[in-house]
């Protein structure tokens, strides 16, 4: 049975293009982890499944890593380390893990942190934290796009889901309001989403819902009832009142009219008290 290594070793003779990029294998104690660098959370159930993975002795993908003043500074692979860690309080022997080098500025680092396919994916939040670190690098929001390789739109999305307020946000977190209708909401009532989402989240509940969808925080007036009060206004002459315009309606259309205008108004309510 051949292998990459001794198929390299014979490139003279097979004429093989492979080439060696190496990997190192460093002492568990070198390594270490910067607070709060890592835009995902750790997720002690994705650690688990690591330490199990290395326990079994599977196959797991090397860290990234940079050298530093301090150490050996893990940039992508923080989950694959603590796995590490608690495998070998479980007593089995894990005295180096495999590593690779990691060149790039700061921004290159963040941006791989976003597009590693190695890391847990990451929650809109996570993504909304890391452009954000970008941002404030003085990143427009177009380069942060072509850096992570999103669109701009995503990029403005998940900046916006930022300043939706920290209630707002917390519901985001526990996975009552999704991150699109956050930003709806935001968009919607500027400072009054919170109050609103957590009116309809109540609601919701009560209806034995655990999550607040689009169309319940924000409902849509009938489209019915609005080509409605076009038909009823649409035959109607204005004229002129004082220094103001009139309509003329009938006395059952007008009351038809307010009967529709008061049922938008009850639905609507403290939209425009922002």
């Amino acid at each position: 049975m051949s292998s990459l290594s001794l198929h390299y070793k014979g490139k003279e003779k097979n004429g093989t293009e492979t080439t060696v990029k190496k990997t190192f294998l460093v002492p568990l104690a070198e390594l270490y982890i910067e607070p709060g660098y890592n835009v995902r959370e750790i997720d002690q159930a994705h650690i688990e499944e690591f330490r199990d993975a290395y326990i079994a002795g599977e196959f797991v993908p090397p860290l990234a890593v940079q050298v530093t003043e301090k150490g050996i500074k893990i940039i992508d692979g923080h989950h694959r380390y603590h796995g590490a860690l608690l495998a070998t309080e479980s007593g089995t022997e894990i005295p180096r893990l495999e590593c690779k080098d990691f060149s790039g500025t700061e921004a290159d680092r963040i941006a791989f942190m976003v597009t590693s396919s190695q890391g847990k994916p990451l929650t809109s939040l996570e993504r909304a934290a890391a452009y954000q670190r970008l941002e404030n690098q003085g990143w427009s929001v177009s380069e942060i796009a072509s850096k992570v390789k999103r669109s701009v739109a995503d990029v403005d999305h998940h900046l916006q889901l930022l300043t939706c307020g920290d209630e707002l946000i917390g519901m985001v977190k526990s996975g009552e309001v999704a991150p699109t209708t956050a930003v709806a909401l935001a968009r919607e009532h500027g400072p009054n989403a919170w109050s609103v989402a957590s009116e309809q989240m109540a609601k919701a509940k009560a209806a034995g819902k655990t999550k607040l969808s689009r169309s319940a925080a924000m409902p849509q007036f009938s489209a019915t009832r609005a080509r409605r009060l076009v038909e009823l206004l649409s035959s109607a002459e204005s004229f002129l009142h004082g220094e103001a315009s009139a309509l003329s309606l009938s006395q059952q259309i007008e009351f038809e009219v307010m009967a529709i205008l008061e049922e938008y108004r009850s639905q609507n309510t403290g939209k425009d008290c922002q």
